[in-house]
Parts: C-alpha cells; structure tokens; sequence
C-alpha cells in the first residue's frame, strides 16, 4: 500500500497558488540529464502510455503504469527516489507529474519525450548507459 507523506501532499490548489517561476525549470528533465543520473540508481521512470502503446514497444528502463491506472497503483513508486514520468510528447506525463506532486512525490516530466530519450540511446549512446549501469551493478 502506498504510504502517504502527509508533509509533502498538497491539493491541486494549493501547488498552483504556490507556482512560481522557479517551479519550470524544477518540473522537467531532459533526456541528456536523465541518462546522466540513470546509473546512480535514485530514478525511477515511469511510462504512463497505454498499455498496448507500450506493448508494441518500449526499454528495459521504463516501468509502464498508463495514467488512466496511476492513482491506484501508487504503491508500484519509489517514494525514496526522483519519479520521472515519461510519454511520446510530454502532454500525458506532464498531467502524471502534477498529479503525483499534489501526492507528495519527488517527480519530473521527461520534456523532450520517449521518442528523444530512446533516440539518444542509438549506437554509442546505448553502450555507453549500458556499461555505466552495468558498472553500478557490481
């Protein structure tokens, strides 16, 4: 069961009267600083696409929890980690992300998107996270 950090939880309200511009530039990642924290092991990315979007393809990296099904699969969270939520374009991972900040998580939206995040692990970009997790491993 996921257990709540009343501390941190916050009505839709309250985080949008307390939006600041400093709030922008804290709400995302791009893709280039995501893979760059990946192998610290403290991100959990979450694919909020559908089901059969994320069937016909995705990575090892992501967890699938499709927004339709994320309030009551909370408990699936890292609450001890950053939650980066993550879709083709943004739009459905930047509703993910306010909805988990008003539960109290540490979260991001990927900004530039799953199609830009597995289209900079091509080629060298792979080997190279795969051999910085690999390295976290042993």
């Amino acid at each position: 069961m996921y257990d709540i950090n009343l501390k941190n939880m916050k009505t839709l309200e309250e985080y949008i009267r307390e939006f600041e511009y400093q709030s922008i530039p804290a709400m995302k990642i791009s893709s280039k600083e995501l893979i760059k924290i990946l192998p610290e092991n403290n991100v959990q990315v979450i694919d909020i696409r559908f089901k059969e979007e994320y069937e016909v393809w995705h990575s090892s990296l992501l967890k699938n929890i499709p927004l339709n099904e994320l309030p009551n699969r909370l408990d699936e969270l890292d609450k001890d980690k950053l939650i980066v939520t993550a879709c083709p374009h943004s739009i459905r991972s930047n509703i993910a992300m306010h909805y988990l900040k008003t539960k109290g998580f540490n979260v991001k939206f990927l900004s530039d998107g799953l199609t830009t995040l597995l289209a900079s692990l091509l080629g060298g970009g792979a080997l190279s996270l795969y051999n910085a997790l690999e390295h976290e491993e042993k």
